[in-house]
């Protein structure tokens, strides 16, 4: 006979006739589990029991479980981090919090934590308290530390409890870069002890390590030597320089303080819980880790968009350069079947060749990549349009070959399937004019590289229905991109932005300022890449087109135009602006400037304005959603919040 069960909002516990306790957390909104505020005081009233019941030997030990789907606990409730950020409540918020997993860390009778799905940051330093633990070894467990990502680190004890357990160099790896593992990768750094194939298993296998009263081992000690005397500085000052690779102080200081932290304490794990709050506590209210819970909130808004039950299976994808291509192999990697046309295999292979390229970057197993290659099929007859679900469109950018196209197809069509193009520039209403059913055609903008950039404009002309851009918001989020919806315009919302930027840097250059100086400013600003590389990389030819397209001209004399008729279109060539090698861009010295993120501020300054010019125009609906657009589109520093957010803040 099990005892009388307790019920909680977030919680339910009872105990078996083996004396063992079975603990299960729920949240109850949302379809995954977080740490609220009112989690974690549940928590501690149910801890306090645990201690009664195991001083009367009535408990031998807790299974901590998920009753959730997707996971086990995705971390702390980000929606009460405002709130949290206040001074005056942070501090003890986070010694409550720390009392409470050093009480379970603490408990006389074993606690195994059973973990399927996410177990993210919170999660994760609850699963680190507990004495042993067990993780379901499949596609869909993801165990990590994301919360560098929100401009700060780990802060319920996670940083000395993972270092105890991978060693300091791989928990600090884990904890600066937010990267999130597979449970095999887990259980390889010691922070998962046993793997089962089945969430089902977790019971059985949580149930024996309770009766045999498993426990975690720590890191070995050669591990453990990296942080010990001369080498932990030494060791600390490599973080930093790899940290410096990828940003800058200034901008994202939450890498470099764990980094102190690490410095100060990283021989002693239980110093560095201690040193955490301290440490934790600037960071949560800082302007960065404000811009940041920002920006997440406005993208996971962007997912909470489409229709549901919207499924689709079949993508048909005309024109197989490197957009088109790409789209194709995405679409494959994402579990769809897609054919892929252009006039014959001789322009197919190569995209084809790029599909395998990434599938092999991207699955782990000959096998996954295989059955991937299989989805994508070669298509020169275009036999796959009459059944697919979804057709995109993705050759030159000229209006006539595009009309072309489509009223070749229109009648081929079947009921209900989404026709798109991936036009950059031109106007829907053009494109759609040689149409039948002109309110059928939507925009799907994808950004180069694709794999990489999460954003899709979503293109809306004065032909098409919410009930055509919401199945096209849909298939963006079915592929796992996020879905800007914008009116049809020239230049729609990123390119419309980023074409004053690029080309006045360009101009700069044509003048004879240095391209490199130019490059590092806009970088010391917070862009991830200079305008000139960016052009590098886009293609002259293609910024030329978009260029055109929006009514910039391009001069017969200038450099850029010789490139282009030189054929020195950017990286796709070896050469544009930059000489380019093994992928990366040959850059000389930039020449010393007294404020280089001033002059970034003022090269990005006609991106903001015309921001807000897309914004009067009605491009998009709000402020907020044109600052996530040109944030995922351009990469602009994700830091300010924003280009509207950061004119609003008196940064740009």
């Amino acid at each position: 006979m099990t005892s009388q069960a307790t019920e909680t909002k977030h919680w339910s516990f009872h105990t078996d006739l083996e004396k063992i306790g079975w603990l299960t957390i729920n949240s109850p909104s949302g379809s995954v589990n977080t740490l609220s505020r009112e989690a974690i005081m549940e928590l501690e009233t149910l801890v306090a029991r645990f201690e009664d019941l195991a001083s009367s030997d009535e408990l031998v030990g807790v299974v901590l479980l998920s009753g959730k789907d997707s996971g086990f606990i995705a971390g702390a409730d980000v929606s009460e981090f405002d709130a949290m950020s206040d001074f005056s409540v942070l501090p003890e918020a986070l010694k409550r919090t720390h009392a409470l997993f050093a009480r379970i860390e603490n408990l006389k009778v074993p606690v195994v934590a059973g973990i399927h799905g996410f177990c993210l940051g919170g999660g994760l330093e609850l699963a680190l308290a507990c004495h042993y633990r067990i993780a379901v070894n499949d596609d869909k467990t993801r165990i990590g530390f994301p919360e560098v990502n929100l401009g700060i680190f780990p802060g319920f004890g996670g940083t000395g409890r993972s270092i105890r357990q991978a060693g300091p160099v791989d928990a600090m790896q884990i904890m600066l870069t937010g990267k999130m593992l597979r449970a095999g990768a887990a259980r390889g750094l010691n922070l998962v002890d046993k793997l089962v194939r089945h969430r089902d298993m977790l019971r059985w296998e949580g149930r024996k390590a309770v009766l045999t009263k498993k426990k975690s081992t720590p890191a070995a000690m050669s591990k453990r030597l990296m942080a010990m005397g001369p080498l932990r500085p030494y060791v600390a000052n490599k973080m930093r320089e790899q940290a410096a690779k990828k940003a800058r102080k200034e901008h994202y200081p939450a890498p470099y303080a764990l980094i102190d932290l690490f410095e100060k304490h990283g021989d002693d794990w239980k110093a560095m819980i201690r040193g955490e709050i301290d440490a934790f506590v600037p960071l949560m209210g800082s302007p960065t880790a404000t811009n940041l819970r920002r920006v997440f909130f406005l993208s996971e808004g962007l997912k909470k968009q489409g229709q549901k039950g919207a499924k689709f299976a079949r993508v048909h994808v005309i024109g197989s350069g490197v957009m088109g291509g790409d789209i194709a192999a995405w679409c494959a990697y994402r579990g769809m079947s897609v054919t892929l046309q252009d006039l014959d295999m001789a322009r197919i292979q190569p995209a084809l060749d790029r599909a395998k390229k990434l599938f092999q970057k991207r699955y782990k197993k000959k096998r996954e990549v295989d059955a991937a290659m299989l989805r994508l099929t070669p298509d020169p007859q275009g036999t796959g349009v009459s059944r697919a679900d979804v057709i995109i469109e993705a050759v030159v950018e000229k209006l006539e070959v595009k009309q072309s196209i489509f009223s070749g197809i229109e009648d081929k069509l079947k009921p209900g399937a989404i026709l798109a193009t991936n036009t950059s520039s031109i106007e829907l209403e053009r494109i759609a004019e040689a149409l039948k059913e002109p309110g059928r055609l939507i925009g799907l903008h994808f950004f180069n590289p694709v794999a990489q950039l999460p954003l899709v404009e979503v293109i809306r002309s004065t032909f098409n229905s919410d009930d055509a851009i919401g199945k096209g918001a849909s298939f963006a989020l079915a592929i796992g991109k996020s879905p800007v919806v914008v009116k049809s315009a020239p230049g729609f919302l990123v390119n419309r932005v980023l074409m004053p930027y690029m080309l006045g840097v360009v101009e700069r250059v044509e003048r004879g300022e240095s391209k490199e100086l130019l490059d590092a400013a806009a970088v010391a600003f917070g862009m991830p890449m200079g305008p000139v590389e960016l052009m590098d990389t886009v293609g002259l030819d293609v910024g030329k087109s978009v260029a055109t397209e929006l009514g910039h001209a391009v001069p017969d004399g200038s450099k850029f135009a010789r490139l282009i008729a030189e054929g020195k279109l950017g990286r796709k060539t070896g050469e544009g602006f930059y000489k380019w090698e093994k992928g990366k861009a040959v850059k000389g010295e930039a020449p010393e400037h007294p404020d280089l993120a001033g002059l970034g501020r003022e090269l990005v300054k006609p991106l903001v304005d015309m921001t807000e010019v897309v914004l009067s125009e009605g491009v998009v609906a709000s402020p907020e959603l044109a600052d996530i657009g040109v944030i995922m589109g351009t990469g602009f520093a994700p830091f300010l919040g924003g280009p509207l957010k950061a004119r609003a803040d008196g940064r740009a």
